[in-house]
């Protein structure tokens, strides 16, 4: 049942986004149409209203961010319930401080819808692991700079 939230992000979403652990799927369309998904681990809330993202400045959800302005991403989360947030996508670092081929963007926040299955349920979320101790090292220390970029910005 799908509810409307509005344009501010819930407190239990801000909670879970402040983890070094958060898991978005961003969702994006080509000049052409052609949709396009990728899981994007360094997200950090900026306030209620928007969010920080770093994404490789090659990948095409960061070309159709950059053509199309407008994302959408979605949150799964133990609670059961699935947050969906429309947002408008604009660069606000190229590149990153801590590696030359991220950038990162900002998401305003148009609306955010919150959905929950009546015949199933969410029991541990999404687990995921980093690849390698130099991906662990690069992946906190972008989350630092979004982090650091929120009290900024």
């Amino acid at each position: 049942m799908a509810k409307h939230v509005g344009i501010k992000l819930p407190d239990d979403l801000i909670e879970y986004l402040q983890k070094e652990h958060a898991l978005g799927i961003l969702a994006t369309f080509s000049e052409k149409g052609i949709p396009n998904t990728t899981p994007i681990q360094c997200i950090y809330p900026k306030g209620s209203e928007s969010l920080l993202l770093s994404i490789h400045k090659e990948h095409t959800g960061y070309h159709n961010m950059v053509w199309q302005k407008k994302i959408m991403i979605c949150f799964l989360g133990e609670s059961n319930i699935a947050y969906s947030i429309l947002g408008r996508a604009g660069v606000v670092r190229a590149p990153s401080q801590v590696h030359p081929l991220m950038n990162i963007v900002r998401i305003d926040i148009i609306d955010i819808k919150s959905d929950r299955s009546i015949l199933t349920k969410v029991e541990q979320g999404i687990l995921w692991s980093y690849t390698s101790s130099e991906a662990e090292e690069l992946v906190k220390s972008l989350y630092k700079e979004l982090k650091d970029l929120a009290k900024s910005l």
